[in-house]
């Protein structure tokens, strides 16, 4: 699980998914599926703290990395989920180059901001040792949602901040704030743009696609890191798959 950073800095492709559903088996399973990460979403989903600390327990026996979107920059809702063990945070409207400072203010202890406690798990309830902190901000990620009209043209300010180590882009609200259609040649070029800051910078370009088929379009286009889906979409589609199979059997 410690390698996630490294693998995102080298520029693996990688994709993960949005965990919504509050059962840490679903982490169990989904490392079993081989994706590289999951997302557990606290901004769109009934995700709360001690939910969170079952699905970190659930990831450790899967070997699963689990980043969390948080809600908002608040450092106390990002020091929370770092504590517990989480491997990092997808934090939403990363719109300019403060709020990417602010974010890293809070993940990462080498700026003497993030509060510490070494009795956490994520300080193996105290047995870490000393260099418990230095490990944890090699170690952990921030991924900035550039979701905003506005974040388009603070892009180089942005990925400038060295810790921020994935420009990811939310298309859906990208392109409701720039008022232009899911597919459309003015939000395509947008993420473009995004990634092509991201690389300038030395850093990864993610995005999320609805479908897998996606992938290999924005791999194309510089694009590594892939959040594709969710818990509840991949039950959904696997679900539907199996209703249209008894559908189609003739009587």
């Amino acid at each position: 699980m410690s390698g996630l950073r490294q693998r995102l800095l080298a520029g693996e492709v990688l994709a993960g998914t949005f965990l919504k559903t509050p059962d840490p088996r679903l982490v169990e399973i989904l490392g079993l599926a081989g994706l590289a990460f999951v997302v557990a979403d606290q901004e769109h989903a009934p995700l709360g703290i001690e939910t969170l600390d079952l699905i970190t327990l659930g990831a450790k026996a899967a070997q699963m990395p689990v980043l969390v979107r948080v809600p908002s920059r608040r450092a106390e809702a990002i020091g929370s989920v770092l504590d517990i063990g989480c491997a990092g945070v997808v934090v939403p409207h990363v719109r300019g180059p403060e709020d990417a400072e602010a974010i890293a203010d809070a993940v990462k202890y080498g700026r003497g901001k993030r509060g510490f406690s070494p009795s956490v798990r994520g300080g193996a309830y105290g047995t870490a040792g000393l260099g418990y902190r230095a490990d944890a901000d090699r170690r952990s990620v921030i991924m900035a949602q550039i979701e905003d009209r506005e974040a388009l043209e603070h892009l180089d300010d942005i990925a400038a901040v060295p810790e921020i180590d994935v420009l990811f882009v939310g298309p859906v609200d990208l392109g409701l704030s720039m008022q232009v259609e899911p597919g459309s040649i003015e939000l395509d070029t947008a993420i473009a743009s995004v990634a092509a800051a991201a690389r300038k910078a030395g850093k990864a370009a993610g995005l999320f696609v609805g479908d897998p088929s996606h992938i290999a379009r924005w791999v194309d286009r510089g694009v590594s890191v892939f959040i594709c889906g969710s818990d509840q979409s991949i039950l959904l589609a696997g679900g539907r798959a199996i209703a249209a199979a008894s559908r189609a059997v003739p009587i």
